[in-house]
């Protein structure tokens, strides 16, 4: 039986492959004798997969070898490899070591003493550029804030779970979402374990600006009604600044302080209307998002442990 498992998606770093290996070869010996390590290479455009391919029928370590059709995402590469792991415990690193890879003997001793079920990195510092590490700041403060209150200042790049927790993640097999969220989304009990963040050693990294826009608004649409809120409270307090302007506009218009023609039931007109538009698109969006929510299957309630007597 498998004790522990690291799965390392793996995009573009052909150059690290080397490291890696070194890196995971040492660990070992720190490790149950009984660790294996899934790679999943998702759809890589360099010479990855070769690499690993040549290198793991003689690595010092078990080793699964998976390949996407192509490019998924590291989040559905993850997924791959929690799916495929065998261990009774699993850690989830990057293939650029940028975490240090010393994660993943600390993430084995918390959750193989049975106290916790998830094990988070949480970062306390990083040899990153200053403008890199500004935005980086910046994204996840304001991830937390609309998010997941209980994550990190830093945000969560390398984690741990127990297999039950791993099946679980497997089970919300949703597209356009995110398994960080759905992370803290399933509960279970946690563990934060602090590192520095290393400086990269190959390559550049593939966290575009693009990538995080599009993973904030993936996690603001599957994990809050946030957008919607506004958009109701706008609604709302639009149309009562409109009965507060319409009540001042129809002051004017009888002291006589607005002669034009007309001028007073287009203005009413078009503010009501406006506004009332608005709370009418929130409340019916309120709907939508109910429904929404429903088709994704997530389960109601997850039940942690059982026991019987």
């Amino acid at each position: 039986m498998t004790a522990f498992s690291i799965v390392i998606p793996v995009y573009g770093n052909e150059e690290n492959i080397p490291s890696l290996l070194a890196r995971l070869t040492e660990l070992m010996v720190e490790l149950p004798e009984a660790t294996e390590v899934v790679f999943v290479v998702d759809g890589s455009p360099d010479g990855s997969y070769k690499a690993l391919a040549e290198a793991l029928p003689s690595a010092a370590f078990s080793s699964q070898l998976l390949q996407h059709s192509r490019y998924f995402g590291s989040f559905a590469a993850i997924r791959t490899g929690l799916a495929a792991a065998k261990g009774e415990t699993i850690g989830v690193m990057a293939a650029d070591l940028q975490e240090p890879a010393e994660l993943m003997v600390e993430f084995q001793r918390v959750l193989a003493s049975g106290s916790v079920d998830v094990a988070v990195g949480r970062r306390v510092a990083r040899n990153d550029p200053a403008l890199s590490s500004l935005g980086s700041r910046a994204f996840w403060g304001l991830y937390r804030r609309t998010i997941a209150r209980d994550m990190p200042p830093g945000g969560v790049d390398v984690f741990g779970c127990t297999r039950a927790v791993a099946q679980v993640l497997v089970q919300l097999d949703e597209a356009n979402s995110s398994l960080v969220a759905q992370l803290y989304w399933v509960g279970f009990r946690r563990a934060e374990i602090p590192y520095s963040r290393q400086e990269r050693e190959h390559g550049t990294s593939q966290w575009t600006l693009r990538k995080r826009v599009k993973y904030l608004l993936d996690s603001v649409f599957s994990f809050t009604n946030l957008p919607l809120d506004l958009l109701l409270l706008t609604g709302v307090f639009g149309t009562v600044a409109v009965v507060v302007i319409a009540v001042v506009i129809l002051g004017f218009y009888l002291t006589g302080g607005i002669t034009e023609p007309g001028y007073v039931p287009l203005m009413l007109a078009i503010l009501f209307s406006t506004f009332l538009t608005i709370t009418s698109i929130g409340i019916v969006g309120a709907y939508v998002w109910r429904v929404f929510d429903n088709t994704k299957r997530r389960p109601t309630s997850i039940v942690m442990s059982r026991e019987e007597w």
